[in-house]
């Protein structure tokens, strides 16, 4: 059997999952939800580098994304820091969505899947 490895278990999520040299992150969210929609995109995509880097992987080996903005209207100023942090060529299937995040003031949220 195939061993699942969880990363800040709680009641109810885990900051990250691996099985079978795949790493699921749950949804991330920017620790300063005071920022605009930049500061808490580069805030959440330093984070998933940061699980990424536990788990043994980085953004080089991302399979797919997907993306809950408060305001689908910020889309663009998202994707400026998003581009500017994928590497060359690399860029995930991806889904990017407008939905009410659990947290007001949050306004980006952002989960995704690598491999090993």
């Amino acid at each position: 059997m195939s061993r699942i490895i969880r990363t800040e278990p709680t009641a109810i999520l885990s900051r990250a999952v691996e099985y079978h040299g795949f790493v699921y992150t749950s949804g991330v969210l920017a620790r300063d939800l005071g920022k605009d929609i930049k500061g808490q995109t580069e805030e959440v995509l330093a984070e998933i580098d940061a699980t990424l880097e536990i788990h043994g992987t980085d953004k080089t080996r991302l399979l797919q994304a997907q993306i809950w903005l408060k305001h689908i209207g910020d889309r663009a100023a998202m994707n400026e820091i998003w581009s500017a942090w994928l590497p060359k060529d690399g860029a995930p299937v991806r889904a990017c969505v407008e939905a009410a995040l659990a947290d007001p003031r949050a306004l980006v949220e952002i989960q995704v899947v690598a491999c090993k």
